[in-house]
C-alpha cells in the first residue's frame, strides 16, 4: 500500500482546539454586537460575518442568539483571570483568617468582574420585556447571584464573623444589594465612577454593615 493511500490519523486535540477557537471568536463578535446593537437588533448573520464563519457553525455551537448570551454571561461571571473568580473567592475565605481582608479582596473581585457582567446582565433586563428566553435568563442569573451571596453571607457566619444581630437573611440581602448590576449602572456607568473605586465602595459598605 502507497504511502499517499493511507489513512491519516485522526486529530482529537487539533480539531478541538480548532472548536475552542471558534467559540472564542463568536463569543467576543456577539459580546461587541450585542452591546453595540442591542439584543433584538442583533443578527446570527452578522455575529458569523464578524466572526468569518458559518452561520451552521454559531447555530451549531450556541443554538442561537439566547445560547449566545447566556455562555456571554456565563463566561464573564469567571472573570479575567485563569482561576475563575468565584474559586479565588472561595479561597480568599478558606486561607484568609482577617475579615476586613476577606472583604477588601470580595471589593477587589467585584472590581474586576463587574465590568463585564453588568452590561450583559442590563442587556438581559432589556430584552426580558419581549423575549421569552432572555426573561428565563434574568431569572436564572438574579436567582445565582442570590444563592452566591448566601453562600459568602454564610461562610461570615459560620466563621463567627458577622455582627451581632445581623441575621444570616439580612447579610444575603446586603450583600445581593451591593453586587447588583443595577448600583454598578447608577455608579460607574452613570455616575462615571471606576471600577476601581466601586470595589472600595462595596468592600467598605459591606464591612461598615456586616462586620463587628
Amino acid at each position: 500500500m502507497s504511502t499517499d493511500s493511507k489513512r491519516r490519523p485522526y486529530d482529537s486535540r487539533a480539531r478541538r482546539a480548532q472548536a475552542h477557537r471558534n467559540r472564542a471568536a463568536i463569543l467576543q463578535s456577539a459580546r461587541k454586537r450585542f452591546l453595540a446593537d442591542g439584543y433584538a437588533a442583533t443578527t446570527i448573520a452578522t455575529i458569523a460575518d464578524d466572526a468569518q464563519l458559518s452561520i451552521d457553525t454559531v447555530y451549531k455551537t450556541f443554538g442561537g442568539k439566547g445560547g449566545l448570551v447566556r455562555a456571554i454571561y456565563d463566561e464573564s461571571l469567571l472573570g479575567s483571570e485563569a482561576t475563575a473568580a468565584p474559586l479565588r473567592s472561595d479561597a480568599l475565605q478558606d486561607g484568609e483568617a482577617d475579615a476586613r481582608a476577606v472583604v477588601r479582596g470580595w471589593g477587589a473581585l467585584t472590581a474586576e468582574v463587574a465590568p463585564m457582567v453588568a452590561p450583559i446582565h442590563l442587556l438581559v433586563r432589556d430584552a426580558a420585556a419581549s423575549d421569552t428566553e432572555m426573561a428565563a435568563l434574568l431569572r436564572d442569573s438574579d436567582d445565582s447571584r442570590r444563592a452566591r451571596m448566601r453562600h459568602n453571607a454564610l461562610s461570615l457566619a459560620d466563621r463567627g464573623r458577622l455582627r451581632p444581630g445581623i441575621t444570616l437573611e439580612e447579610a444575603t440581602d446586603i450583600m445581593w444589594a451591593l453586587s447588583s448590576p443595577e448600583l454598578f449602572e447608577l455608579l460607574v456607568l452613570r455616575a462615571g465612577w471606576s471600577p476601581e473605586r466601586f470595589g472600595r465602595y462595596v468592600a467598605e459598605s459591606l464591612e461598615s454593615a456586616l462586620l463587628p
